[in-house]
């Protein structure tokens, strides 16, 4: 059996993530009406922060073949937000309970705090059709 290799690593991932949820929250901070296309765009932001946890799920495993248990515990800890943030969201979703978003993308936004968006480089295909493909799946769950 071959050997599976990821052309991107995790780091990669996820800070492709942080911005494009930074875009997003931006778009949805400026929006006037809650539409389908918010509802794209929310649910594409519960997609990626699951995506940023499942690579820091990666990480902490790998980290924790080599016995770098603290290293791999504290890194989990970082980012155990992100699967939080997502779950209340997906919930939030599910239940059509759209006045409790503005609330959620408030505590979101101090999370990306750090990035500076001079320019919008994400376009409407990276949210487009994500309200739909959340709900096909099955909800965050929290692990803990």
């Amino acid at each position: 059996m071959s050997r599976l290799i990821q052309i991107e690593n995790q780091t990669t991932i996820r800070n492709r993530n942080r911005r494009s949820i930074a875009e997003m929250l931006r778009l949805l901070m400026q929006k006037p009406s809650f539409d389908d296309e918010a509802k794209d765009m929310a649910a594409a932001i519960v997609l990626l922060l699951r995506e940023i946890y499942e690579g820091v799920e990666q990480a902490a495993a790998a980290w924790e073949k080599k016995d770098y248990w603290l290293k791999a515990e504290r890194f989990m800890r970082e980012w155990r937000w992100t699967l939080e943030m997502a779950a209340d969201m997906d919930d939030v979703i599910r239940h059509e309970a759209w006045d409790l978003l503005p609330e959620l993308w408030g505590d979101l936004v101090t999370k990306f705090d750090d990035l500076k968006i001079k320019t919008m480089t994400r376009d409407a295909t990276l949210w487009r059709g994500a309200y739909q493909r959340l709900l096909a799946q099955s909800p965050v769950q929290y692990p803990w």
